[in-house]
């Protein structure tokens, strides 16, 4: 159905600027775009027609903002996170990760278990858009699928591809096995939502070779092909921890950027994780080649001895997006992601002015929730409006509360003592949001402009 909204309407206009629309009218029409929006003038009735819903009036102190996109997330690995991070990247795979994909890939009851309590995490959380790594297993990643697709949010589903394993029993066997799968997950994947119009279409397939220590150049290669026959986005792991750097330099003689890139998965429609070992000239080149990095800062301080070069990536003109990681990090909530790359900016640029380096590092607050929407949306290809309110931009959008409307205090572990209400929004409260807000600030959730949260109420 057709929704009118009367309130604030706060957005990333830039990476460095946040707007603050007081007061606004935002229609979405029936197939969820945004088809209007402009200020509530002196008390004047807003442009209503016969047929039209009523209009849904946010309290004071409470905003729609966009939904956040996670561009880096483990769908399976969700069943254990929060474990084993004392290990190294490696041992961690082989001891948690490959034996929890493989788990699910032998048990369909528990995967849908998981991958319907994941997606109603992501949604308490305000994640309205994942890129996701599934399992080995065809059945399995099309559960992950319909999952999402029931649950109304976005979801980008990479059956992993990976012909060399250190579990015998986790792997596919060849190639061409490998390839032959990823191409039928593709077709099956499409097919799952072909019978709705493509605007409701919210689940797409990814090919997703694990990473370099799992798969064959034969395999990569022909993934590479796949990825321009099929028309499908492409993403992996790149340069993430110091024990798989240096076991590819051993197994290979190349680093895994020189690997993706000799094999043609170095392309406009991939987002590589991590990339926290890439120098400046390797960071160009993904810009020139219109790549894509998921910043995951959680994950890289356990896994990873090198912090990521946000400052120096997004500089370089490269689309930076962020990533929870889940379950190398511990937190699906994208809110700490975005806590956590600006913590890491801050200390690195505090090394750095002690080493006289005048250029700063820092990667602030305003510029994390940019990255966290509208940086995520065009990795993920989702068109230049995205993740902004504008005529013509799909309406995925999150409301925010600040203070209860009825106690007047602040909501969840926000404190405020000054809340007249008839006073604005300001920078100041949307700051004090993202340092200490939570999911029970979060009272609406909407994708393709569906309720999928349905606790907000109509006046």
């Amino acid at each position: 159905m057709a929704l009118i909204f009367r309130g604030t309407l706060v957005q990333c206009i830039t990476s460095r600027s946040i707007e603050i629309l007081e007061d606004h009218i935002l229609r979405v029409n029936e197939d969820g775009f945004i088809s209007d929006i402009y200020p509530y003038a002196g008390g004047e009735s807003p442009k209503y027609f016969p047929g039209d819903p009523e209009i849904i009036q946010m309290p004071p102190f409470t905003f729609l903002f966009p939904g956040f996109c996670d561009l880096h997330l483990h769908a399976a690995q969700f069943l254990y996170m929060g474990s084993g991070l004392h290990l190294p990247l490696m041992r961690w795979l082989d001891e948690y990760a490959y034996k929890a994909e493989e788990r699910l890939d032998k048990d369909p009851a528990l995967a849908r278990a998981v991958y319907c309590r994941l997606a109603q995490r992501l949604i308490e959380n305000g994640t309205t858009s994942t890129l996701l790594f599934g399992t080995i297993g065809e059945e399995t990643n099309l559960i992950l699928a319909k999952a999402f697709q029931d649950a109304g949010i976005r979801g980008f589903v990479g059956k992993l591809s990976m012909d060399i394993s250190s579990r015998p029993s986790y792997t596919e066997h060849s190639a061409a096995e490998s390839v032959a799968a990823a191409k039928g997950f593709i077709k099956k994947c499409k097919a799952l939502v072909a019978p709705l119009p493509a605007y409701r279409r919210l689940v797409h397939p990814v090919i997703t070779p694990r990473f370099v220590p799992t798969c064959s150049e034969p395999l990569l290669k022909d993934l590479a092909v796949l990825a321009s026959e099929e028309g499908v986005r492409v993403q992996s792991h790149l340069a993430e921890a110091r024990d798989m750097i240096d076991y590819v330099s051993k197994e290979y003689g190349v680093s895994d950027f020189e690997i993706f890139k000799r094999t043609g998965l170095l392309r406009d429609n991939a987002v590589y994780a991590h990339c926290t070992y890439l120098t400046d000239p390797q960071m160009s080149e993904l810009s020139r080649r219109k790549v894509s990095i998921a910043n995951c800062p959680l994950s890289n301080c356990y896994f990873s001895s090198e912090p990521f070069r946000g400052r120096e990536a997004i500089d370089l003109g490269v689309n930076v997006a962020l990533g929870t990681d889940v379950a190398g990090g511990y937190s699906i909530d994208m809110m700490n992601s975005m806590r956590h790359a600006v913590t890491v900016s801050k200390i690195r640029d505090g090394q750095a002015a002690e080493e006289d380096d005048s250029k700063s590092l820092v990667v602030d607050w305003i510029e994390s929730l940019y990255l966290a929407t509208r940086g995520g949306a065009a990795a993920l290809g989702l068109g230049d409006l995205h993740g902004t309110f504008t005529v013509g931009a799909a309406f995925d959008a999150q409301m925010v509360q600040l203070v209860d409307p009825e106690s007047h205090f602040g909501k969840g572990a926000l404190d405020f003592f000054d809340t007249n209400p008839s006073k604005a929004i300001t920078l100041e409260h949307i700051e004090k949001w993202w340092c200490m807000g939570d999911d029970k600030n979060r009272i609406g959730l909407w994708v393709q402009g569906r309720n999928v949260w349905p606790q907000v109420t109509k006046t």
